[in-house]
């Protein structure tokens, strides 16, 4: 029986180049970030053109100031700066607490508790069904006046509670989506309630959880804006009290935004690292 004869694929059907690269694969992506800058170059156009049509008197050569001044050799932080640290500030501490929130509400929906499982109910329901405009102002001018809190924890409470309902989900389907035989192999062992969570289903529902909440931390941080209406003094407060004194709106609203998606863009890169980790050691 005759051997076969082996037929070189000519160049150029080759999908692979000498060094072992996808070409199909890298024409896709170079192909992807042409459309990207395509979409992003006709924004620009249209914004410049928006900004020529009112005859606006573009100012970036002013906005050093609004990052930082340097007198006498010592560096002073400007204004975006410190609105910054503050967004950070109330963004963690309400972050934090709105995990915290989530746990609770979905163990209490999970449990066999039945006054657990209507107030947690009561609250998701109340919570994801109202403005958080509204909550934000029932916080502000009815709770805070109550309880003595200042402007700023009247904003983390408010945004904690709001983000803690859909994390309260996320977290209560990512224990869900935990195999039952994961449950049951932890009864057989002896495991109590809460070792049984801490060592076998958290830790297996972490990776399911963790890239919706990472959309949720980044809502987080963006939502945060809003508590410029009681003048806690963030990010948006200080472009807000930037524009009034220069009058420089576009160039303070870029820098907002800017700010803004650099630091989502940050935290989504930092998150994806981690949970490769994740994976890479249970492997």
């Amino acid at each position: 029986m005759q051997g076969r004869v082996s037929v070189p694929t000519p160049r150029a059907q080759r999908t692979r180049d000498d060094t072992g690269l996808d070409l199909r694969r890298v024409r896709q992506v170079f192909w992807q970030i042409s459309q990207a800058l395509a979409v992003f170059a006709i924004i620009g156009y249209l914004i410049w053109r928006g900004a020529v049509a009112m005859e606006y008197n573009w100012q970036w050569y002013r906005i050093e100031p609004f990052f930082y001044r340097e007198i006498d050799g010592e560096i002073y932080w400007g204004p975006l700066v410190k609105g910054l640290i503050e967004t950070l500030r109330l963004a963690s501490i309400a972050g934090v607490l709105a995990i915290l929130i989530g746990f609770v509400t979905a163990f209490a929906r999970l449990s066999n508790s039945f006054a657990g499982r209507i107030i947690a109910t009561w609250y998701l329901e109340a919570i994801r069904n109202t403005p958080l405009l509204v909550q934000l102002f029932l916080f502000y001018f009815v709770l805070a006046p109550i309880f003595g809190i200042d402007r700023f924890w009247a904003g983390v409470l408010c945004l904690a509670f709001f983000e803690g309902s859909f994390a309260a989900e996320i977290i209560r389907g990512g224990i869900v989506g935990v195999e039952k035989g994961q449950y049951e192999g932890a009864d057989a062992i002896g495991l109590n309630v809460v070792d049984k969570y801490r060592f076998i289903v958290v830790p297996q529902a972490l990776p399911l959880i963790l890239p919706p909440l990472t959309g949720l931390i980044i809502s987080l941080i963006k939502h945060s804006a809003i508590v410029s209406v009681i003048a806690v003094s963030e990010l948006t407060t200080a472009g807000l009290n930037l524009i009034a004194d220069t009058f420089m709106a576009f160039e303070v609203w870029f820098l907002v935004a800017g700010i803004y998606l650099a630091v989502t863009i940050t935290l989504s890169i930092g998150v994806s690292l981690f949970e490769r980790s994740l994976n890479k050691s249970k492997r």
